[in-house]
This record gives C-alpha cells, sequence and structure tokens, in this order.
C-alpha cells in the first residue's frame, strides 16, 4: 500500500481543530473545536471503537471472525460496526430505544444487528450494559463494555490529546468536554497535563447527569434532564476514574441549544446537542480565565443524527426550548 492509499481505520484521528468565531468573539478567547464529526463513522467515538478492537485483537481477547458485542446509545455502536465491518467481525448492539431514530437507522446501515430494549436506570439489571455483558458470553464474543474499558481512555491519550497539543503549538491553556464514558475527557486531560501541568481540564454536564454535582458537592445527585443523548452519567466509570478536573460546570439545554443554532447560522456547523454542551462550557471556561486564552472542546458529531429532536419545533416547545426565527424560512 503506498502513500496514497488508506485502509478505512487509517482514516478515523487527525481531524483538525476549528475556530468558532461566534463564541471566540463573544469571550475575547481562541475556542477552538476538534471537528471529531469528520472521523468516517462521524463521531468522536469511531476513536474509542478503534483503541478497543486493536487493543483487544492484540492482546488476543478478540480473534479473527470473533463477534463483537457492545451496550451503547448510538456513536460507539456505529464506530465499532464500521471497524468490525472494516477488520472482518460481526457486531451486535444492545441499545436503549428512547434514542434517535437517524441512530437506529444508521447502525443498520454499517450492517450491525441491533437490540433495542426498555430505557432503565443503570442499577436495574436489564440496563443496557449489563443486558450487553451477558449477551456477550451467551455469543462467546468480546464484549467491549467502552464505560469501564480503559483502553477507550488510553486511545484517546495517545491520539487526541497529542494532536491537540501539536496543532495549538502547545498554546492551549484549556480543554472541556461533557462525558459519557469518560474516554475522552480521561485520556486528553492526562496527554495535555503530562505536558502541561496548568492547563485547565473542565467538564461540561448537561443537566440530568450527576457528575456537576460529584464534584461540586462531593457526591452524585441528578437534578433535570437534558435532550442531547450520550452523555452524561450517574457513575465514575474506569474510564473517568481520578481524571484531573479543575472545573466543572452543568450546562442547561437552554444555554446549549441556542449554540448548536448559532453554530449553523454563524459557522455553517450542523452539530448535535453534545457540542453545543462543550462549547458552552468552553465559553464558561473562557471567561473565567479571562480575554487572550486558547480554550480546545470537541465537536463531536452532526446534528443530522438528532434531526427528530433538535429541528423539531413540537418536540422542543414541550422542553422549553424553540428553533430559531430564521429556521425554516420561505424565499
Amino acid at each position: 500500500m503506498t502513500d496514497r492509499q488508506h485502509q478505512l481505520i487509517d482514516l478515523i484521528g487527525n481531524t483538525p481543530l476549528v475556530r468558532l468565531n461566534a463564541a471566540s468573539e463573544a469571550t475575547g478567547c481562541e475556542i477552538l473545536g476538534k471537528a471529531e464529526f469528520m472521523n468516517p463513522g462521524g463521531s468522536v467515538k469511531d476513536r474509542a471503537a478503534l483503541g478497543m478492537i486493536l487493543a483487544a485483537r492484540e492482546s488476543g481477547r478478540l480473534a479473527p471472525g470473533d463477534v463483537i458485542v457492545e451496550g451503547t446509545a448510538g456513536n460507539t455502536g456505529i464506530g465499532l460496526a464500521m471497524v468490525g465491518s472494516a477488520l472482518g467481525h460481526r457486531t451486535v448492539i444492545v441499545m436503549p430505544e428512547n434514542q434517535s431514530r437517524e441512530k437506529i437507522d444508521t447502525l443498520k446501515a454499517y450492517g450491525a444487528e441491533l437490540r433495542l430494549i426498555p430505557a432503565v436506570p443503570y442499577k436495574n439489571p436489564e440496563h443496557f450494559v449489563h443486558t450487553s455483558g451477558r449477551l456477550a458470553g451467551e455469543l462467546g464474543g468480546f464484549w467491549a463494555n467502552q464505560f469501564e474499558n480503559t483502553d477507550n481512555r488510553a486511545f484517546h491519550e495517545v491520539t487526541t490529546g497529542p494532536e491537540i497539543w501539536e496543532q495549538t503549538e502547545g498554546r492551549v491553556d484549556g480543554f472541556i468536554c461533557a462525558v459519557g464514558t469518560g474516554g475522552t475527557l480521561g485520556g486528553v486531560a492526562r496527554a495535555l497535563k503530562s505536558r502541561q501541568p496548568d492547563v485547565r481540564i473542565g467538564l461540561a454536564d448537561p443537566e440530568g447527569s450527576g457528575l456537576h454535582n460529584y464534584f461540586a458537592e462531593g457526591e452524585i445527585r441528578i437534578v433535570g434532564s437534558s435532550i442531547s443523548e450520550g452523555i452524561g452519567n450517574s457513575r465514575i466509570t474506569a474510564n473517568f476514574a481520578d481524571t484531573p478536573v479543575d472545573v466543572s460546570y452543568q450546562i442547561p439545554d437552554t444555554e446549549a441549544i441556542p449554540l448548536v443554532y448559532e453554530m449553523i447560522g454563524r459557522e455553517g456547523l450542523v452539530l448535535g446537542g453534545s457540542s453545543g454542551i462543550n462549547v458552552a462550557g468552553a465559553m464558561r471556561l473562557a471567561r473565567e480565565l479571562g480575554p487572550g486564552h486558547t480554550i480546545v472542546t470537541i465537536l463531536c458529531d452532526s446534528g443530522i443524527r438528532y434531526q427528530e429532536r433538535l429541528f423539531n419545533r413540537e418536540f422542543l416547545e414541550s422542553k422549553g426550548l424553540s428553533l430559531p426565527a430564521w429556521y425554516g424560512k420561505q424565499a
């Protein structure tokens, strides 16, 4: 294979940084988004999928032809199905049935075998994570176990974090993002802190997640809810444990979702709700640090995967949100 030819998996990572002009102008800082939606599977979770699969193949936990099983809210499943297919593995995904139709259809398009089950709290043995673990045992397959499998975090530590450092030429004052498994924030934080101990690491937590209160009050306490999918947690995962978090913010949808629309109207970026949470967190961190600093966050995935929610006027109004006045105007 020549330098101009690549396997699909070689296209994961090395995503560019995008300057968010509106957020930068509003804060007097350089706010940069890591364009993870440009990964071939369309999200930051392509990295976790690739990292876990490569580590499992190297260790012998995943043999040629073995099935991959995972419980996921969507994007990790898409990444696993894509990478799995590229490397010769069938993928079975267990997912709560309350996830977006777009993600369900995308998983099917990638050839994943999908098991949709009722959404229940993590402590319930029928939760999608526990169900996927049992299913992996029944099928004799590899359970990716993205929340507790620290190969997820390790891959971000050796790819995402160093990329940010190099792309900013070491001039990064803060990094912040939301947490689902904790792999992205855990890995990037370790990579950046090892190079510059003074870099500020932040958590942007949606309402409905208990992680902000863990840092603010010392206990996990859940308040409110969010229309964003795939982020937030009610426990400290192995990937998130011991992550050096300097500051934590709880971001309501009323702050994050308008930023999603602003990025469409002013930046030409159509992103999901988690990116709105992340950018809101980056703006808060920028204001805390003051003008002249460089803040990096994650632009996780495309808003096209969430059309039923993000662009549904009736649904949004039921949640106390609204579409911008310019949306849907006819010429």
